[in-house]
């Protein structure tokens, strides 16, 4: 493993931390820090049973490792262990989340906005979908069939009907199919995939703004995964730049700091661009509220316990890398597209492989398939060069698209075929992208019989 900085940050910063409360009197500790070592030594070898998700040859689901400040921010903050529900819990640690979770919304053009951490991007869709439900009672939640399959369940949850919505031969959700649903005069909200879990795939925000203007409706964009490219949309394509453009105009987003911003699990974040959803929050607590009469970020949020250490490291993170179009974290960004643009490339000047019939990655995941006789044998060959591939250890991920997305079309219209997929998320797979081709051609010798 590369060095790690972390253990020498984290014991200077923690002698500054445990200066902070030198004037308490000094209580004992009964630890067995021998007994500790070896629960430990332990710990290390069960977690040495894990892909090297670190790694850049790991280039298979959304894993980034977070920064090694965000781990070194954490750990310190545990020390104090301070829970966001109520500023009693985390009075540092509540101001630095406010002060996060602004630089996320500034990014999107918010300066009016309602807005906290969570645990999960989950959670999050799952706070902007019950405002959604509070604001439109018993009408329809819609969303694309590439939507990640929490907001059908979320729905389920919250007793809203859910209508998946077709989407097209690049994953995008389908707008004629959407606005069939919408003359039926009851969806209240239309989610948007800002990047989906399987290609990466944009849906089309300010098109879906314009229907809006006409049937009236929430527009709820789902950013956990993609949000973060709002920073370099102009590097985009002009479909997903105009998109990541219009966001200022939603009504709810949702993003996951611990996919591209470099945090640890868990850490999502949910904005409403009306402050006014706050009043759907209130609530009376016989003791949590009376330490101070400024906004407690419980006040505004589902979830009661909140890991405050998640505010912290976030808070770090962008004093480190501030979020702005030029700075080294959206350089980043455009490092891990880069790569998945060139990986794409290859790909598609390879005679072995088929690429997605509608050309280049719109953000940073590639996923290609086998060429073979038929779906059936594409899928085969896909699963076992996946797992010849981990032999030599380069770590990708299976999935299963429709099979008129690809090139040629494989009994177009009919079922799904199993491709292989990279998320090119790191930034230094755009150095490594010459090791990995080679794993990939080899592996692919040893199946195909080259």
């Amino acid at each position: 493993m590369a060095y790690d900085p972390v253990p020498e940050l984290l014991r200077h910063a923690t002698e500054t931390l445990e200066a902070e409360f030198a004037a308490l009197p000094e209580h004992g500790s009964d630890v067995d820090v021998g007994v500790m070592a070896a629960v430990l030594e332990t710990v290390a070898h069960r977690m040495g049973d894990n892909y090297p998700y670190f790694h850049p040859l790991y280039a298979g689901q959304m894993l980034k490792p977070p920064h090694p400040v965000a781990r070194a921010a954490y750990a310190l903050a545990m020390t104090i262990n301070p829970n966001n529900h109520a500023r009693d819990g985390g009075r540092a640690s509540s101001e630095m989340e406010i002060e996060a979770v602004g630089g996320i919304a500034r990014m999107f053009g918010w300066t009016e906005y309602l807005g906290h951490l969570t645990s999960s991007g989950t959670l999050a869709n799952l706070e902007a979908l019950w405002i959604a439900g509070q604001l439109a009672p018993g009408k329809r939640i819609v969303a694309s069939e590439q939507a990640y399959y929490t907001h059908k369940r979320i729905s389920a949850v919250l007793k809203l009907e859910f209508a998946a919505i077709a989407a097209d031969s690049r994953g995008r959700m389908n707008l004629e199919s959407l606005e069939a649903e919408l003359r039926k005069g009851d969806v209240g909200t239309v989610v948007v995939t800002m990047g989906t879990t399987a290609i990466g795939a944009v849906d089309a925000l300010d098109e879906v703004l314009k229907l809006k203007a006409r049937y009236g409706f929430r527009v709820h964009v789902d950013a956990a995964y993609g949000g973060y490219f709002r920073l370099i949309a102009d590097d985009l394509d002009e479909a997903a730049r105009r998109a990541y453009l219009a966001t200022f105009e939603t009504d709810s987003l949702v993003i996951d700091p611990h996919k591209h911003g470099l945090q640890p699990y868990g850490c999502g974040c949910v904005l409403f661009r009306d402050p006014a959803v706050g009043r759907f929050y209130k609530h009376d607590s016989p003791y949590t509220y009376f330490t101070s009469k400024e906004l407690h970020l419980g006040e505004i949020s589902l979830e009661c316990s909140r890991a405050g250490a998640a505010a912290v490291a976030l808070w770090a993170t962008q004093q480190l890398l501030p979020l702005t179009p030029e700075g080294e974290f959206a350089q980043g960004l455009r490092r891990g597209r880069s790569a998945a643009l060139e990986l794409d490339r290859r790909l598609r000047d390879d005679s072995r492989f088929g690429g997605l019939t509608a050309g280049m990655p719109e953000l940073d995941i590639v996923a290609w398939t086998l060429k073979a006789k038929n779906a059936e044998l594409a899928s085969e060959l896909a699963q076992r060069i996946f797992i010849v591939c981990a032999t030599h250890d380069l770590h990708l991920a299976l999935v299963q698209l429709p099979r008129f997305w690809f090139q040629p079309a494989r009994d177009a219209g009919a079922g799904v075929v199993t491709c292989l997929r990279s998320v090119l998320m790191k930034p230094e797979h755009a150095a490594w992208l010459d090791r990995i081709w080679e794993r990939l051609s080899a592996a692919c010798g040893e199946v195909l019989g080259e």
